[in-house]
């Protein structure tokens, strides 16, 4: 099994680093959003679709899949259709409306990237023992200034090196993962514990609940929005598109091979616990997680700082204030990580993202209307608004 595994990896990592893919325009702005979708989420979307539906997990994680394309689609909208007329004399409450939604992602940004890093941190202090609370924030600190130099001194260029390359060793981590999964489930003891493969105990309405949360999971598809001094429309809208396939379908054949593992989970919902489950399937996948959990918090946490930076200075990447936009939200991040308790904040920032997709879709529902586009597409947006109303009002966050 280490030696299948090993091979998927390496395998996965010569595709993923040859000069031409790295070189192409659209892998580079495909690697934003994608860094962003397959983030902390990664690490504990099967624990907790495990808690949630159980041995349904596959068709959950189908649920949220599509709930995040329709918002994926709303976004194309806004690119294609909303900025145009947002750069043309626009009615003032689509400016309002604009505004608000990037004050509210702005906030969720600012979370997320204290979030992701402390997180990281706990990995990296993970073989230590001990209180280790202040040595994380200070790995966290320490993490958020090197990304900030690296933000200043090369500005988006550099920013969008560190994270390819993250991205690119998580995705290679995350196929020999999957690889062996697949490998176990066909050829293994067919299940592991098995009590968590039953019928969670939850009830119908926690468990609507529970998934509403989770469409933050699959978030991060926004960032192609702030990408427009660096591409075109035609092609952030090519590459969203291209992020979410990509990521769905690793999230639903990741969910749906973990299935068998359910029983080795704990009754608590821990980030952790993927890596105990790799290491059923072989030890060798202990630490590639590790290093895969570490790659995808790193490269997150690069890509919201770029488009929050970016957001922060109305998208002027190539400039000085560009870097000071990265500056800014680096700078609320470490005053979230000093301050206060980043995994219970970072539930507001589930609602943040909630909103910002909300507000979006009110403004690609003010413009349709305004050009008269199909009944069917503004009753598509209508029906999107509504899910992200839910999500707002009773979702469950996730973090």
């Amino acid at each position: 099994m280490a030696a299948v595994v090993t091979l998927a990896v390496l395998g996965a990592g010569y595709g993923l680093f040859r000069p031409r893919l790295r070189r192409s325009t659209l892998w580079k702005a495909t690697v934003t959003p994608l860094a962003s979708i397959i983030g902390s989420g990664f690490l504990v979307v099967a624990p907790l679709l495990a808690a949630a539906v159980g041995r349904w997990a596959p068709v959950g994680m189908a649920a949220v899949v599509a709930v995040g394309y329709a918002m994926g689609w709303v976004m194309r909208y806004a690119v294609a259709a909303v900025e145009p007329v947002l750069g043309d004399d626009p009615p003032a409450v689509l400016v309002d409306l604009d505004r608000l939604s990037e004050i509210a992602l702005g906030f969720a940004y600012t979370v997320s990237v204290a979030f992701y890093l402390r997180l990281l941190a706990s990995f990296l202090l993970r073989p230590f023992d001990g209180d280790a609370e202040p040595a994380a924030r200070l790995v966290a600190t320490a993490l958020m200034l090197g990304i900030g130099v690296v933000g200043w001194r090369r500005g988006f260029e550099g920013m969008e090196a560190v994270e390819e390359a993250a991205v690119d060793i998580k995705l290679s981590i995350i196929a020999g993962l999957i690889t062996g999964l697949v490998v176990f489930d066909v050829v293994g003891p067919g299940g592991v514990g098995g009590s968590s493969s039953a019928s969670p105990a939850a009830d119908p309405w926690s468990t609507v609940r529970t998934l509403a949360g989770m469409v933050i999971v699959v978030q991060g598809f926004e960032t192609s929005r702030y990408l427009g001094s660096e591409f075109d429309a035609a092609v952030r809208v090519k590459t969203m598109r291209l992020a979410q396939w990509i990521s769905g379908g690793i999230y639903l054949v990741f969910v749906s091979a973990m299935v068998p593992l359910f029983g080795t989970f704990p009754p608590q919902v821990s980030d952790t616990a993927i890596i105990d489950a790799a290491v059923t399937v072989t030890p060798i996948l202990g630490p590639l997680v590790l290093v895969a959990a570490v790659a995808s918090q790193l490269s997150a946490a690069v890509a919201d700082t770029a488009g929050g930076g970016a957001m922060l200075v109305e998208g002027r990447r190539r400039s000085r204030q560009a870097r000071a936009g990265y500056a800014a939200v680096l700078a609320g991040a470490a005053a979230i990580v000093w301050i206060s308790n980043v995994f219970e904040i970072v539930a507001f920032a589930s609602r943040a993202f909630a909103v910002y997709y909300l507000l979006q879709t009110l403004s690609a529902i003010l413009v349709a209307f305004r050009t008269g586009v199909a009944v069917r597409k503004l009753a598509g947006f209508g029906a999107v608004a509504a899910v992200m109303a839910f999500v707002v009002l009773f979702g469950l966050p996730v973090g």
